[in-house]
């Protein structure tokens, strides 16, 4: 049997119908359709300080704020950013994204994954260096360093627990949203087309 994928011209057709119909909504819609990764990456920026915030507190770290606050919210928003657009954004604008259950669950996904957990565990490195290079907190020996970090990480995650499940809960409506808006366009008429 035949592979019947559709061949470049019919899928850099489906793309252009695609893109021609987004055009045709409102500027707010068309915003949040084209735009909706950049806020998940904000909310993983916002995690991220966070995040950093409550891991130097527990730490005693008080030198070099900008030197961690800068990377823990810029890399945050950036992979964020750009999981969203790559698993959600750009599969529903190619026509590869067909079911509204698959979009929730991408985006509740990459909210969860890459806006929130992934803020939350780039925060230990980045602190755990300063704490060490400044000798602000007493740091394990060599054979308790798992065991030292779970204890020290717990009252962090308690803690993110709710702007984890918010970002997770934000994806997952905005790739709901986006999906909406989606369909909505394509049931839009031709702008070009008469009607006879």
């Amino acid at each position: 049997m035949e592979n019947h994928k559709p061949d470049g011209t019919v899928k850099k057709n489906l793309i252009e119908i695609i893109t021609r119909k987004i055009n045709q909504l409102p500027e707010a819609e068309r915003n949040l359709l084209e735009n909706g990764s950049t806020y998940i990456g904000l909310n993983a920026a916002l995690c991220g300080l966070i995040a950093n915030s409550l891991f130097r507190r527990i730490l005693h770290v008080t030198q070099a704020p900008v030197a961690a606050g800068l990377p823990m919210a810029v890399i945050p928003f950036l992979t964020a950013h750009v999981s969203y657009k790559g698993f959600v954004s750009l599969p529903l604008n190619t026509g590869d994204l067909h079911c509204e259950t698959c979009t929730i669950t991408r985006g509740g996904l990459v909210g969860l994954v890459f806006g929130g957990l992934y803020p939350v565990f780039l925060a230990i490195p980045v602190n755990g260096g300063l704490a060490a290079r400044y000798n602000s907190a007493l740091l394990p020996e060599k054979g308790n360093i798992l065991n030292y970090w779970i204890r020290i990480s717990k009252p962090v995650f308690r803690k993110m627990l709710f702007p984890i499940l918010l970002q997770t809960g934000f994806a997952a409506y905005l790739g709901s949203r986006q999906y909406k808006l989606l369909i909505k366009a394509l049931q839009l008429p031709e702008p070009d087309l008469e009607i006879q």
